[in-house]
């Protein structure tokens, strides 16, 4: 099996994509927009890759947050707010924002189980500072650790309620960045003492078994590579300190805060220490030489892949999802009325 979640070009498989699949066997695959048109044709694509490797668990995931990041988007999908909305929330009465949060997510993980998506990224345990970059911004549960992790545990727990796989990122933080990774490289100066604060969510949920790195340079740790090319990072940070013995995928190699060609970056991340490369363009060149710069997946990546795959499940019973969206409605109506 090959180490890495690739993309989709369009709305249904090409002959092309089909059997590059089916020769390559990656762990498994990520969705955007471009993938999503309608209820119909989105589950038609996720039962088309079950049906490449004949087995129902697969990784099959999305970024589906609510606010500005999603890819099921609104008429056809329900709309979900941003994770901001529920941090307002838990400042004035803390039980309530984790019970919105909870509810929130299981909702979403319920129309993503309808779709055949397994694995939510989602949620963002990133600890927002004045000076966090927009790219998480209104993205994060909270500038105070205990908050982030209270909120991202409720999160995880409503998607994991509906059979989905919430994922614990960017280890190990992305708060401090002042740039998007998406267009150049952050550069963080932080003390070592200083960054407990930025890990201290992720160490709370470390048990969960999936996590993404972050394309982010602390120099406190690892001057030279950003934490997804950094051994020291992955495994004095993330693996020892934080104690996360998950799946450990990339953030999206394709970002320009990585130098080098895609293959190239996707060989040092594995050799660093992460377990998956996270490609999400469709490139069929790029995921090409992918396949054949790396190496197949290791015992040890594959025993963690497994608990992934052990964790999706069933829609557990509960009320209507109608019910569910009331509920925490009347929750977020709290923080809207102190607002007012």
């Amino acid at each position: 099996m090959t180490p890495a979640i690739f993309g989709i070009a369009g709305l249904d498989l090409t002959a092309d994509e089909r059997a590059f699949f089916k020769e390559a066997d990656p762990a498994g695959y990520i969705l955007f927009a471009r993938n999503c048109d309608n209820r119909e044709q989105l589950r038609r694509l996720t039962d088309d890759l079950r049906a490449i490797h004949g087995r129902d668990r697969l990784i099959v995931s999305i970024d589906q947050e609510g606010g500005r990041v999603v890819r099921m988007k609104s008429p056809e999908w329900p709309r979900y707010p941003a994770g901001e909305a529920f941090a307002r929330l838990y400042h004035i009465a803390p039980a309530s924002a984790i019970e919105a949060a909870r509810l929130n997510a299981e909702a979403m993980g319920r129309e993503l189980a309808l779709a055949g998506i397994s694995v939510d990224y989602h949620a963002p345990f990133d600890v927002r500072r004045p000076e966090t970059d927009d790219v998480i911004g209104d993205r994060a549960l909270g500038s105070e650790p205990m908050q982030v992790a209270a909120l991202g545990r409720a999160v995880l727990d409503g998607l994991g309620k509906a059979g989905v796989v919430g994922c614990l990122k960017h280890m190990p933080g992305h708060g401090r960045a002042t740039v998007d990774s998406h267009k150049e490289l952050p550069r963080v100066e932080a003390s070592v003492e200083e960054l407990e604060t930025d890990i201290e969510p992720f160490r709370t949920l470390s048990s969960h078994p999936l996590g993404m790195s972050a394309h982010i340079v602390f120099d406190a740790w690892d001057a030279a590579n950003p934490a997804t090319l950094s051994e020291t990072v992955i495994a004095g940070v993330i693996r020892k300190q934080i104690g996360f013995d998950g799946l450990l995928l990339t953030d999206d190699i394709d970002m320009q805060a990585l130098a080098g060609t895609i293959p190239e970056r996707a060989e040092k991340a594995l050799a660093a220490g992460c377990d998956i490369v996270l490609n999400c363009w469709a490139k069929l060149d790029d995921m090409a030489g992918i396949v054949e710069r790396c190496a197949s997946m290791s015992a040890t990546t594959a025993a963690r892949l497994e608990r992934v795959h052990a964790a999706m499940g069933e829609p557990m019973d509960g009320p209507p999802t109608d019910e569910l969206l009331a509920t925490r409605d009347a929750l977020l109506a709290v923080a809207q009325g102190a607002a007012a």
